[in-house]
């Protein structure tokens, strides 16, 4: 029969009494030796800096509230560098998404008094990279699916995750002309802004686009429910041109694209959409489409942006220069690898 040593011996943390014999499986004070051992030598160093101590969890042996195998780490604190690559959120939080290489998520900043809830990260950014993710079924059967996009910053962590909600014949029927939804999210699963373009029958002619009717436009939402800007179609003799509006649909940048938006085998440099002042002068930043690569471009129609403006610039523009990216892509690149599917 074993030796009920229950209600014996010391009370946790404590040493035992001198004579006697500590409790089997009890832990002995840090820094006394253990029984069978004499004490340490002199000048020995003892247990250091940041070594595991007796007791502490060791590793592949979490204690009960800690983190899982197969859970992850959940979003960074404040403060906190952002999980390494290849571990995936908790349960419910947008970590990597189906068929989205696997990417770090921006450690949330601190709120910013004045600025919607979830745009705190473009306060800390001046460039924003936005990818495309591969859809192979659309790749493989040219049935237009639903467009996702990763949106990072400069050092590759993700900001954002932006997917479409539309309607199934628009997409099959009227392929990048059609209507759309863009929902943002943070990396919390959070809605943090909308982008949201109406259906236009045979809009979108830079000739006539300074009419309602022929001028494409997206409403830029945040939080959802409140609307921060608009991206607004401008009428031009050629060149791409765009208006980017604040709530009160009052101008505050211009966007004036290329003379020639092409992109191929002999045309691989970035497509510039320059963003300017109400001046027309001074070029405060960007938005650019860049060349994918061959397979990329020639096979699907994910396709990768970059999104460049100042630091101090308005939260609320800067949200809304992300909208503007939504409409040129549909409006330019979408196209090309639409007519390819149909012939």
């Amino acid at each position: 029969m074993s030796e009920n040593t229950t209600g014996t011996g010391p009370a946790p943390g404590t040493e035992p009494a001198p004579g006697t014999d500590p409790v089997p499986g009890s832990v002995p004070p840090q820094g006394q030796p253990q029984p069978g051992y004499g004490p340490p030598q002199q000048g020995y160093p003892g247990v250091p800096p940041g070594h595991p101590q007796t007791g502490h969890p060791q590793p592949g042996h979490p204690q009960p509230g800690y983190p899982q195998p197969g859970y992850g780490y959940g979003p960074a604190q404040p403060g906190y560098a952002a999980p390494p690559p290849g571990y995936q959120g908790q349960p419910g939080v947008v970590g990597v998404q189906p068929g989205a290489v696997s990417a770090p998520w921006m450690a949330k900043p601190e709120t910013v008094p004045g600025c919607p809830p979830g745009l705190e990260y473009l306060t800390k950014v001046d460039q924003l990279l936005v990818h495309q993710v591969v859809e192979l079924l659309e790749a493989f059967t040219n049935w237009e699916t639903p467009n996702r996009y990763q949106i990072k910053n400069s050092l590759g962590q993700q900001v954002y995750y932006a997917f479409e909600e539309s309607d199934v014949c628009q997409r099959q029927c009227c392929g990048p002309s059609r209507g759309f939804i863009m929902h943002i999210v943070d990396n919390t699963n959070q809605e943090v802004m909308r982008v949201s373009r109406e259906f236009k029958c045979c809009a979108g002619c830079c000739w006539c686009a300074d009419s309602d009717c022929c001028g494409l436009e997206v409403v830029v939402e945040a939080p959802v429910g409140q609307v921060i800007g608009y991206v607004r179609q401008r009428g031009s003799f050629w060149k791409a041109s765009y208006d980017i509006m604040n709530a009160e649909k009052e101008t505050v940048l211009t966007i004036l694209g290329p003379c020639c938006i092409c992109q191929g085998i002999c045309c691989t440099w970035d497509q510039e959409f320059k963003v300017f002042s109400t001046n027309g002068i001074d070029e405060i930043g960007k938005v650019s489409k860049q060349w994918s690569g061959l397979v990329k471009e020639m096979y699907t129609n994910a396709d990768n942006f970059g999104v460049e403006f100042a630091m101090d610039l308005d939260v609320k523009v800067k949200a809304t220069l992300v909208g503007a990216v939504f409409l040129i892509d549909f409006m330019f690149f979408e196209q090309k690898q639409n007519n390819n599917n149909h012939h």
